[in-house]
């Protein structure tokens, strides 16, 4: 009888070994943590939030959601936190989002979750955009306000 429940017994420990170390089929987000301490997550899509947002103020799930459908606008706009130099963001827009891809798909930076000057800027960014302002207007704006009392601004170009 012993030999018969060992043929029986390894291949269900081997099924349950191999079913236990499997990643789910519906693996929605992918998170990594960098270097300077960054946490970066992909989602499917801006409307996705990433789960380093979960816990956070909904204020602040609301900036990153305008950064992200921003981004066109965020990345004319330098930071001025130090971020160019501490994490190698190029704009405000990767204190929030480091990029969007072809197939929809954000990678997602939690820069901007524990920094008031990058939500700021994007704030005052948005609000200027959804105001009217051309995006040299909004840079302008961003520039004079910023460049005493704070960081050396991201190496970000002028927008066109």
């Amino acid at each position: 009888m012993r030999q018969w429940t060992k043929y029986l017994v390894i291949p269900c420990l081997l099924l349950t070994i191999t079913a236990c170390g499997s990643k789910p089929a519906s693996h929605e987000h992918e998170a990594h943590q960098l270097a300077n301490g960054d946490i970066q997550e992909t989602t499917k899509s801006v409307q996705v939030l990433p789960s380093f947002l979960d816990k956070k103020d909904p204020q602040m799930k609301q900036i990153y959601q305008l950064a992200a459908s921003h981004a066109d606008l965020l990345q004319w706009i330098p930071c001025y936190c130090g971020c160019g130099e501490s994490a190698g963001h190029q704009s405000n827009q990767n204190c929030f989002v480091k990029e969007i891809r072809q197939d929809g798909s954000v990678v997602w930076d939690d820069h901007g979750t524990r920094c008031n000057v990058c939500l700021e800027i994007a704030v005052y960014s948005v609000k200027m955009k959804q105001e009217g302002k051309t995006d040299k207007e909004i840079r302008s704006f961003i520039d004079s306000k910023y460049q005493k009392g704070y960081a050396s601004p991201t190496k970000t170009p002028m927008p066109a």
